[in-house]
């Protein structure tokens, strides 16, 4: 038996060790932990007792310190106090490996299905809303009481991520623990710490709970909200979903980040820089082997001196479709060969680096082609203080959260909810943007006016000097419902991307199309002078990203050249002279854009773009020069 007991751990921490030692679940519960998860045993009941915390009665009179320090009172929602104790006659011994709890969750879902779930999930509103102090009658789920759940929720959900699988799969999930875990109140002393498991064997999901002291029977249970943050800043506004307090104190200015900054990406990027080499020379008439392993290129690039090699080897040019990493091999020992990328361009792509570099553009705010953007890791307290800034002064407080480095909408979310922004920190690296509340939007015959974006792509054929050029054809995407600035889980509302969503319209206009369409919609807006505006914010943007050596700006290495996709929209200003404008907004910039589009309905695209970026011929090429 004993030898089953081995075995059965040692078939546990091979599974679930290495998360067990992130979590740092000291290794004298990991057998116990083995053994009750095999057994589905949950016996906190025999230790911990909830208890209910009389409120202050209104009538009777307390000192008003008493009553601030009672309105701090971390518990989360509405409704009474509670907390767990321990209540078994011995107390609890940390040193006693069978000290070890599972909690069960209530609820685990996907931001993005809460609302649909608390609809249609039997029992589900009714077990939320009692468990947040939330009033809630009868039978049938209300949008009032589902609504007052998705704001209250935020002081009770917790989250993980799996780390295999698709994108999709890879979207952080939420949970709430059952009854008795969400009790645990928050303590900057904990008495205990929890941490959640993935329990491979049944592919659910529980919270561990284990002592961090001795107890003794009456000893309040408690954890820490803010759990790894030492800083004390960091720490108030962590807590602010259950401490409110305001940071108005802090300025909401961000100056971009210091060298050290860039630095730091680039050691985790693993990128080496290349040596400096001379501009490479080719003969007039050379055919360049190009070895690529992007299937639209081998379906589509059939300009007679371009052809295709297996053989990275003695290729000319290399066109990946992942990230190059090794530039200073590239660069001492074949320095001619061409590459579809350049050392650095992630501070365009990934979403933080792009805020921060275009600082160099419109100071600490940020230029007025970008909506204004935080960084939650690093400028949280800013973020706070600009919020609250904003909240005072009666301005619109939607933003949008997103993460640094996905594409297609995923884990992205629109929410005029503080807590819920915070909280979302903890999931997974985020920006937080300005939501566009006030979009230039399109009308569609069948829905009404919704709001779009414009997809341009851009070829860069060198950082330094500047060579950027715009392809002449831009593409469409649109919501499909009318929008307004409500329902903000409402994906085809307030989303253009449709062409993943599954069993969703996809509407498409061909650029020649929407151009007369735009101006019969706006005749005082030309579209040259639209796209001039836009073209400018390209140029300023590429200009700021190339001010700086690497790894501050992008490396001016002369054999890269590169596509970017720029998915922008327009949102109404006003200029200097108090005339309504179209600011182009940037939303992001996209390496090895999907190109499907292009080769479909533009047979040559790829013929244009390898002319220009290669052979610097732009003569029927379709693109315009912006720089």
């Amino acid at each position: 038996m004993a030898g089953d007991g081995e075995e059965a751990l040692a078939a546990f921490v091979a599974l679930h060790g290495a998360a067990l030692r992130a979590s740092r679940v000291p290794t004298r519960y990991w057998e116990s932990l083995s053994r009750k998860l095999r057994g589905e045993v949950f016996d906190a009941g025999d230790y911990f007792g909830i208890m209910q915390v009389e409120e202050v009665d209104e009538e009777e009179e307390v000192d008003e310190e008493m009553e601030e320090q009672f309105k701090k009172k971390p518990n989360p929602g509405n409704g009474p106090c509670f907390k767990v104790i321990v209540t078994n006659e011995n107390g609890l011994q940390a040193s006693n490996p069978d000290s070890v709890f599972l909690i069960d969750h209530a609820w685990t879902y996907r931001v993005e299905h809460a609302r649909q779930q608390l609809r249609r999930v039997p029992g589900l509103l009714h077990r939320m809303a009692n468990l947040m102090g939330i009033a809630f009658h009868g039978e049938v789920p209300d949008e009032g009481s589902i609504e007052q759940v998705l704001q209250e929720m935020w002081k009770y959900n917790q989250t993980y991520q799996l780390s295999q699988g698709t994108a999709e799969e890879k979207v952080p999930v939420w949970y709430i623990m059952d009854e008795f875990g969400s009790r645990i109140q928050h303590s900057d002393q904990p008495s205990f710490a929890t941490a959640p498991l993935f329990y491979m064997p049944q592919q659910i999901a529980y919270t561990v709970l284990w002592p961090l002291r001795d107890l003794e029977t009456g000893d309040e249970v408690t954890r820490d909200y803010a759990y790894g943050e030492t800083d004390r800043l960091i720490r108030k506004c962590v807590l602010l979903p259950w401490v409110p307090t305001e940071v108005l104190d802090v300025s909401s200015s961000t100056p971009e980040p210091p060298d050290e900054h860039y630095q730091a990406i680039l050691a985790e990027n693993k990128e080496k820089l290349p040596v400096v080499i001379n501009p490479p020379v080719y003969a007039k008439d050379k055919v360049f082997k190009v070895f690529t392993d992007i299937q639209q290129v081998l379906n589509n690039l059939t300009h007679p001196r371009f052809v295709f090699t297996d053989n990275e080897g003695e290729a000319d040019i290399l066109y990946n479709f992942s990230h190059f990493k090794d530039y200073r091999k590239l660069s001492e020992e074949r320095p001619e060969v061409m590459v579809n990328q350049f050392p650095c361009e992630n501070l365009l792509t990934v979403k933080d680096c792009l805020a921060s570099i275009a600082r160099r553009a419109g100071g600490p705010d940020g230029p007025r082609w970008l909506p204004r953007t935080f960084n939650l890791q690093t400028e949280l307290p800013q973020f706070i203080s600009y919020f609250q800034q904003r909240d005072r002064r009666g301005e619109d407080n939607h933003w949008i959260c997103k993460p640094w480095n996905l594409a297609r909408s995923l884990d992205t979310h629109i929410t005029n909810n503080l807590n819920s922004i915070i909280r979302h920190r903890e999931s997974s690296p985020k920006v937080v943007c300005k939501y566009i509340e006030d979009p230039v939007l399109f009308e569609r015959e069948d829905v009404g006016p919704v709001k779009f974006d414009v997809r341009y792509v851009v070829l860069l054929r060198s950082a330094r000097p500047l060579q950027l050029y715009g392809y002449d054809v831009f593409w469409l995407r649109f919501s499909n419902r009318a929008f307004s600035l409500d329902d903000l889980d409402d994906y085809e509302k307030h989303f253009t991307v449709m062409n993943y969503a599954p069993g969703v319209t996809l509407k498409q206009v061909h650029c020649e199309d929407f151009i007369p369409l735009f101006e019969k919609q706006y005749p005082e807006y030309p579209w040259t002078t639209v796209q001039a505006s836009i073209f400018k914010a390209f140029a300023e943007l590429f200009q700021v990203a190339s001010s700086k050596p690497a790894p501050l700006g992008i490396c001016d290495y002369p054999s890269s050249r590169a596509i970017y996709a720029i998915d922008l929209m327009l949102k109404w200003d006003t200029n200097g002279d108090g005339k309504r404008i179209m600011q182009p907004q940037i939303l992001e910039v996209n390496f090895n854009p999907d190109c499907d589009r292009a080769c479909q309905y533009h047979p040559t695209f790829f013929n244009d773009v390898f002319s220009t970026l290669f052979l610097d011929e732009t003569d029927n090429c379709h693109v315009t020069r912006i720089v």
